[in-house]
């Protein structure tokens, strides 16, 4: 009876070893991050887009009188990053209000999205600034480049999460 266990247990680990495994980043929701430029090279901001670059989200976000929303996300490995994006930041009702509110900034630390030494050296530069430790770790930063709010994953959708976003911003 041993013997038989055995062959079946190993049979069965034979088996499994031989499924391909699902690629990591393939349950993770995207935020698209994009950079809008006009003809002569000068950064546009679409509302409600989320932007990968510092300097463009904080003069955005001086020139129009809106808050920064900083997402420091590890977007295709972190649980609770993907979370955030699938229970809140893809429904409609946040997208609403960032359009008329925030400029949304992503910085994001993935493991296996290639990015430009550019870009991890902002990520990693702006992530020591704010001492962040965690992800998601989302800042709610003024035009002037200064922390307003800290927080993270909230529970309860997008209604909610609209709701605690503005119990930082007056």
């Amino acid at each position: 009876m041993r013997y038989v266990v055995t062959i079946l247990m190993v049979l069965m680990v034979a088996i499994l070893g031989c499924v391909k495994a699902p690629k990591t980043d393939a349950s993770a929701p995207a935020i698209d991050a994009e950079n809008t430029e006009t003809a002569d090279g000068e950064f546009v901001y679409e509302p409600g887009t989320w932007i990968e670059n510092w300097d463009n989200a904080i003069e955005t976000a001086r020139a129009q009188d809106k808050t920064v929303l900083v997402n420091f996300t590890g977007s295709d490995w972190c649980g609770w990053c993907i979370r955030l994006v699938k229970e809140v930041f893809d429904h409609q009702e946040f997208k609403d209000y960032a359009k008329e509110n925030l400029v949304l900034l992503k910085l994001d630390f993935p493991r296996a999205v290639p990015q430009s030494d550019e870009l991890k050296n902002q990520n990693r530069q702006l992530q020591a600034q704010f001492g962040i430790r965690g992800y998601p770790t989302i800042l709610l930063v003024s035009g002037e480049g200064k922390e307003i709010g800290r927080t993270g994953y909230q529970d309860g959708g997008p209604a909610n999460y609209v709701n605690h976003l503005k119990s930082f911003v007056k």
